[in-house]
Parts: C-alpha cells; sequence; structure tokens
C-alpha cells in the first residue's frame, strides 16, 4: 500500500477507538491486540517503525537471568512464557540461542549452575534446553576465541535471539491485516482535549514525508513513546491544568559494539555476568558478526541518534578483549549503535540514580484527562504489556470491556514453519527473514541482483511496496539491518538503494543524511 493511500485509508475513519502514539515495540503491540479485539485502531509513529530503542535492543529474547539472581521471580517468569509466544508467532524472525558462562574459578560453575537450574525450572514446558556443566574443553570447543588462562569450566544454558527492527515491522504489517490503520513519519504536533460525546481527543498530525496536516478524533489515547512520554504528557495536558507531572521515565544508554566474527567463531553467545565493575557483559553472534555489550549509563537528554560515550566505548573494548584472546580495538569495530531505555523514574529520582537500580518492569499511568500512558519493560515482554494497557482502558471505563488473549497464537506476518531447518540469525543475513514471503519477494523485478551483504534490488522494491519503507535509513538500518552491521557497506550501497527507493515511492530518500547518519555508527 502506497503512502497517499495508506493516508486515505486512515481518514475514512471519523472517530478511531483507540489511537497509538509510538511505533516501538510496546506501541505496536497494543496496535494488534486491540484490532484484534475488533476496535478501530490508529497508530502514528513520528519517525520510523521501531526506528528508536526498538531497533537497538541486544538482540536477546531472553527471561531475565540477571532479574533472576535479584530476586525478581514474577518478572522473569512472565518474560520466559512469552519468549515461548514469540517464537511460536515469529518462528522466522526469532530462534533458541545458547549461551556459555565461563567459569575461572573452582566455585562459580557450581555456583551459577545452581541458578541456571532454577531458570530451567522456572521456565517449565517453555524450557528451550537443559542447562549443563561444561568441561574445560566442552567450553573452548563452544567458545572458539576466549580467553583459556586458568579456565575451569562452564555453564551452558538457553535463550532466545530475534531480529528486533523486523518484528516491529511484522507487529504493524499484522496489525493492519487485522484492520487498523499504522502510519510511519506521521509527527503528533498537537493534542485536544474535546470531551464530546463519541471521542475524547483530537490528535494533530504532519506527515513529515507528503508535507500535509492531518486530524483525527479518537476515544481513547495510548501514549507508548518509549523515552519522549513526558513530552506526550505535556502536550497533552489541559491549559487549564497546572498540575505538575511526576517525570516519569529516567532513561539509560546502552551501546552495542559489532566486531567481525573472526574474533569469536562461535554458534554459542559468551555471557560474563560479573564485570570488574560489577556489569555483565555479552559477546553475542548475530547475522555473520558479534554484538559486544551493553552499557547502562543515565542520560537526561533525549537524541534521537544518541552517541556512545568515550568511557561506555573503552568498559566494552576492555572487557571483551579480557574476555577473548584477541585483543580488541576501535579500528575494529564495524558499527556501533545506542539505544536509551526508557526506564521507570523513582518517584524521588532528582536524575543521579543509578539505572541499574531503576524499574525493568512497565508501569500504566491514566491521567484525568483519560490519557494512558506506558513506559518500561522489554522487547521480550511487550504483549503482556499490551494487554494490561488494555485491562488499563478497562479498568477507567475509557473503553467498552472486550475478550482478549488472541496474540498469544495469532501468526505474525511471514510466520511459516521452517521446515526444521536451522536458519539461525548468528548467521549471514537470509530470505529466511521474509518467511513465508519470499516467493512474493522474488516476484519483484531483480530478485537476481544483490546490492550488497545478501541485499537484492527486489527486497527494496519489495519494502517500498509492502513494508512502509520511505528512505535510505529504513531500508539499510532496519528493512535490512546492514548499517547495525558494518556502517561504511551500507554507505557504499546506499546510492544504489535511494535510486530504487526514488523509483518506487516518487519521493526524497534522504540519501545525503543517511550518509551523515552513517557517522553515528563508527567510534
Amino acid at each position: 500500500m502506497m503512502r497517499a493511500e495508506q493516508w486515505a485509508r486512515a481518514g475514512q475513519t471519523d472517530v478511531y477507538d483507540i489511537t497509538i502514539i509510538g511505533g516501538g515495540a510496546t506501541g505496536l503491540g497494543v496496535a494488534l491486540d486491540a484490532a484484534l479485539r475488533g476496535f478501530s485502531v490508529l497508530l502514528l509513529e513520528s519517525h520510523d517503525f521501531g526506528g528508536g530503542t526498538s531497533s537497538r535492543s541486544t538482540k536477546l529474547l531472553h527471561g531475565g537471568v540477571r532479574y533472576l539472581a535479584q530476586g525478581n521471580i514474577s518478572l522473569v517468569r512472565e518474560a520466559l512464557a512469552e519468549r515461548t509466544t514469540v517464537l511460536h508467532i515469529a518462528p522466522h524472525l526469532a530462534q533458541p540461542l545458547p549461551f556459555v558462562m565461563p567459569s575461572y574459578h573452582w566455585w562459580q560453575s557450581p555456583f551459577y549452575g545452581l541458578g541456571l537450574k532454577a531458570y530451567d525450572l522456572l521456565a517449565g514446558k517453555a524450557g528451550l534446553g537443559a542447562t549443563e556443566l561444561l568441561s574445560r574443553a566442552e567450553v573452548h570447543a563452544a567458545l572458539p576465541g576466549i580467553r583459556t588462562g586458568h579456565l575451569q569450566g562452564g555453564v551452558k544454558y538457553w535463550d532466545g535471539q530475534f531480529d528486533d527492527a523486523r518484528l516491529a515491522l511484522a507487529l504493524a504489517r499484522t496489525t493492519e491485516r487485522a484492520g487498523g490503520a499504522v502510519l510511519n513519519y506521521a509527527d503528533v504536533t498537537g493534542i485536544k482535549n474535546i470531551s464530546a460525546a463519541n471521542a475524547r481527543f483530537e490528535v494533530s498530525v504532519t506527515d513529515k514525508r507528503l508535507n500535509t496536516e492531518h486530524h483525527f478524533k479518537t476515544h481513547a489515547l495510548i501514549n507508548a513513546a518509549g523515552v519522549w512520554v513526558d513530552q506526550i504528557r505535556k502536550m497533552a495536558q489541559p491549559a487549564d491544568d497546572k498540575t505538575p507531572h511526576h517525570r516519569m521515565v529516567s532513561p539509560s544508554q546502552g551501546v552495542h559494539v559489532v566486531v567481525d566474527r573472526s574474533f569469536m567463531p562461535a554458534d554459542h553467545a559468551l555471557l560474563v555476568p560479573k564485570t570488574e565493575d560489577g556489569r555483565v557483559l555479552f559477546a553475542v553472534p548475530w547475522m555473520g558478526s558479534i554484538i559486544l555489550g551493553t552499557t547502562d549509563t543515565p542520560r537526561q537528554d533525549l537524541p534521537r541518534e544518541p552517541d556512545p560515550f568515550a568511557s561506555e566505548l573503552d568498559f566494552i573494548l576492555q572487557e571483551a578483549s579480557k574476555a577473548l584472546s584477541k585483543t580488541i580495538t576501535r579500528d575494529d569495530i564495524k558499527s556501533v549503535w545506542v539505544g536509551l531505555r526508557p526506564l521507570v523514574a523513582a518517584p524521588s529520582s532528582n536524575g543521579t540514580t543509578a539505572t541499574k537500580t531503576l524499574s525493568r518492569e512497565h508501569t500504566i499511568v491514566t491521567d484525568s484527562n483519560g490519557l494512558v500512558t506506558v513506559t518500561g519493560g522489554k522487547w521480550t515482554t511487550y504483549r503482556a504489556m499490551a494487554e494490561d494497557v488494555m485491562d488499563a482502558c478497562f479498568k477507567a471505563r475509557i473503553l467498552p470491556t472486550r475478550s482478549g488473549g488472541a496474540t498469544k497464537t495469532h501468526a505474525l506476518v511471514g510466520a511459516a514453519q521452517l521446515g526444521g531447518q536451522n536458519h539461525a540469525l548468528w548467521q549471514s543475513p537470509g530470505q529466511h527473514l521474509y518467511g513465508s514471503e519470499i516467493e512474493a519477494v522474488k516476484k519483484c523485478p531483480g530478485s537476481d541482483r544483490e546490492i550488497g551483504l545478501g541485499l537484492t534490488e527486489a527486497m527494496v522494491r519489495f519494502a517500498a511496496r509492502h513494508e512502509y519503507a520511505q528512505t535510505v535509513e529504513d531500508m539499510l538500518a532496519r528493512r535490512w539491518r546492514v548499517l547495525f552491521l558494518d556502517a561504511q557497506l551500507a554507505r557504499s550501497m546506499a546510492p544504489e538503494t535511494a535510486r530504487i527507493l526514488q523509483e518506487e515511492t516518487g519521493l526524497n530518500p534522504e540519501l545525503a543524511s543517511f550518509e551523515k547518519l552513517t557517522e553515528h555508527y563508527l567510534p
């Protein structure tokens, strides 16, 4: 569906039952849940779907081993159940991934092994594989490239891995197929409390691509803008309401570094449970490269493209070099990306609270004007968060109660069974990411013409026609993850990608902006 047609379709509904601001994991989850319950749904995203935090995760679909150590059993249990759901409804985008914790002291294997056995017990039937104690030789075989000095053994356990940006895209497309309207590059510029008989809000929106203004009426309005939720709450506050809102989000910056797979040519992920300063370090194979991270640093400003602090890069490179046999330098970095996590602020937070002490769970607030705001949480639990948002709308009598639960079993677009084949995301980017739609992709012109890193002309045309791709960034950062894997390669692929997109959309593909953007992904 092309852009003008999307907007025309969105304008056909006089009053929406529910409008969601924010096209990340949380907002998209709410949109799909509401659409499957039969509500009329409009989702507005100011950038691209998953363009903020939701495309910058560690790519782990996990129950939260760290939260188990903190004693947060309920969060772990919920996340483990939700992990299974995502693996079931999107098998082309999410797969099990084995992790290994190496042991360098005699007590570490039994200590961590006992905790991970508890992880298995909490997972129950949702478990992906049994925890195993490994010998020194078995650890080295699972993690070639690991430092072997003083290595005594290790522990192997299972979690999941996924492609976050393409999962966001699948949620958007599934919502549209369920009858919802989803719009990217739809910037909310104003919110009015109209309190009419059939609508509470009127939302003013600018289409940043066509430069047109639109107005939508809605009964329920959901603020799912991630780290920007406080700005939306302020925008929605009536002029005569002088009540100060407590800040809901205390942002945390997470930095991820990508290096060549030669540093750890493994199909297992490495987890260092405790670095010298008490943080966790991952080395995760993903699409032919290795992701190193992540950091957890408070940050008060909210840039669209945050840059890593020098101390964060130093921390990741130093700790990774301690864990691996080969030293990693800045010259080895192929891409670095930063995500801002919307951690739930403590009531007395003054901006100095350490983010690792803040809640990873989500919170939902209903303001007196009826605006429902949700923030916090993580990708793994997006679906459960959406159900909680809908329950909040029912409890506040903003929407009539309707039964749900369909999102537990409703397959996402492209969710074909993979015939038992191992299409692992730790291998190179592959056509399996399209699932059952791969034949439709191949029918587009240029299926045999590769632009780079497995991306074909046909994939670009398919993205423009069916996956809402508007710009080079949309294509090379999120439809195909080149920018996140190799920023220099992405820059070289950009001109040809831009040519095809402009031919398909008739709009400026923002080539110059993308070339400048690649500078943020290199140290």
